[in-house]
């Protein structure tokens, strides 16, 4: 019964910190470091004459299906990290013989490398003729990341 009691403290606690997380801390994090606001992670197609990209994306819980995307397009889509920090999305993406695969979002307790890059919620893949890129939005441009593979 003892740890019964425990339990049910634990998940008053955690219920209590959910609740009041606006409250805690800035716009992005709270003061014990977990996030409550929607990401938005983007797969540009940038490439050149024509090429249609193919991307399929995922995470250990969601297969987003595979898309073939014009040239100028986009793919899309938002979640919530996951309350323990193990969000954790990737993508194989192609055009003709070139392919890449790559991590396109995952929670980074130490620094923060991908946040500002994504400016805390927009992390913007962009494919281009020589490889994969990230916009680093605060800067408004665009930094190589991946070179395609053959």
């Amino acid at each position: 019964m003892r740890a019964f009691k425990g339990y049910v403290v634990f998940f008053v606690c955690v219920a209590i910190l959910t609740l009041s997380a606006p409250c805690l801390g800035n716009s992005h994090e709270n003061t014990v470091g977990i996030r409550f606001d929607r990401w938005h992670v983007h797969v540009v197609n940038n490439l050149s004459a024509g090429k249609t990209l193919f991307a399929h994306c995922k995470s250990k819980d969601d297969d987003l299906g595979e898309r073939n995307l014009a040239p100028g397009t986009e793919f899309n889509w938002s979640f919530k990290e996951h309350f323990f920090g193990s969000t954790l999305y990737w993508c194989y993406m192609s055009t003709g013989q070139k392919h890449a695969a790559l991590d396109v979002f995952w929670v980074e307790s130490d620094h923060s490398w991908l946040q500002y890059r994504c400016n805390w919620k927009d992390c913007i893949w962009i494919a281009k003729d020589d490889g994969i890129y990230i916009k680093i939005i605060p800067e408004n441009r665009d930094e190589f990341s991946h070179k395609w593979e053959v």
